[in-house]
Parts: C-alpha cells; structure tokens; sequence
C-alpha cells in the first residue's frame, strides 16, 4: 500500500491511446464559482451593446455598498463628488478622468460603467479582480446615484423638504479629537383624541 501505482501529471502513458496520462475535462464542465449563467450580470452588455438596466432592483442597502466601495476604489481619481478631481490627478496624475456630470456619461447606459469597472478604459485599470460583480453593480448604481444628486431640480424635492436641510443642532461640538455630540431633538406636543 505504500507504493502503489500512479502516473505523474502530464507524464506519458500506455493506458489511453493518446498516451497522455492527465485527461481532458469531460466537456461542459465548469470549475467551482465560476458558472457564469447570466452573461448580463458578468459582461453588462446585451449582445455586443451596453445594457440600460439594472440586474436586479436596487435598494438602499445596494447604494449604501456602492458608497462604501466607490469611496475605495472610485474616489481617489474621481473623487467623492464624481467630478474627476480626486486625490491622484490632483498630485500630477498624466491625465484627468472625466466628470460624471457631463452630458456624454449622463446618457452612458448603466453597462457602459460596469464594462469600463470590469475591463478599464484608457489609462484606468481594470478592477475585475477586485472588485465581485454584485459589487461593480452597486458601484453603477452609485455613480447613477451620484449623477442625480449634482443635476437635481426643485421638481425632484419630496414635499415638505427643507431646501437646504436644517444643520444639526449639537449639545457639544467636538474637539477634533472627540466627535460632536448631538442635541436631543424638540419633541412636540400633539393632543391626542380620545
């Protein structure tokens, strides 16, 4: 049992008629994790086009995560605004990225981003091996996100928003080194029928 017989990988063998002792994979088969069964979820493209919708709905979690994963990945070149004076280009970067809030990228389909994420473009990287789809997807959503806040209208105001919001109101304001306390909020009186 100690010595059994075995063939070494990619060693010659008499067994099979090809005389190769590692097989081909039976085909069709495909490796753990990598069953990419909806190309639009992995490419962002329908056919060879970008696609204008969103892979799944998106929810406040979703643009929450986008947030977080745009800020590390996205924000040192675009910055946190998306107009393309982040960090980097701002230290001597040969080439400034481009505002999201320009008209071309405001028209961009939602799979131009993620096919830009996913291969690069230019002089950006590609972030395929960083960053999950589910991931790149929320950053899409993020950036859309991002494009609707710096372009919004008084129409677009829920009613009974303030515009601008109230500051919050702090019962100690910080020191920079301890973060600032927040005032209790004014609760009011409200008769209640009986």
């Amino acid at each position: 049992m100690h010595v059994q017989p075995r063939q070494n990988p990619l060693s010659r063998s008499d067994f099979f008629p090809d005389q190769r002792s590692g097989r081909p994979p039976v085909e069709g088969t495909v490796a753990r994790g990598q069953l990419q069964d909806d190309t639009y979820f992995y490419t962002g493209k329908i056919g060879n086009n970008p696609g204008d919708v969103m892979p799944f709905p998106v929810t406040k979690q979703d643009l929450e995560r986008g947030r977080e994963r745009y800020n590390i990945y996205c924000a040192p070149c675009h910055s946190r605004v998306g107009d393309g004076n982040g960090i980097v280009p701002s230290r001597g970067f040969a080439r400034k990225p481009p505002s999201y809030h320009i008209p071309r990228l405001e028209k961009a389909p939602v799979g131009y981003f993620f096919d830009v994420i996913t291969n690069g473009f230019g002089i950006m990287p590609d972030y395929a091996s960083q960053i999950p789809p589910g991931d790149r997807w929320d950053i899409v959503a993020y950036v859309r996100a991002l494009q609707l806040s710096q372009n919004a209208t008084m129409a677009d105001v829920p009613a009974g928003q303030k515009i601008p919001s109230e500051q919050p109101r702090f019962r100690e304001p910080g020191s920079g080194a301890t973060l600032p306390v927040l005032a209790p909020e004014a609760k009011t009186n409200v008769k209640e029928e009986q």
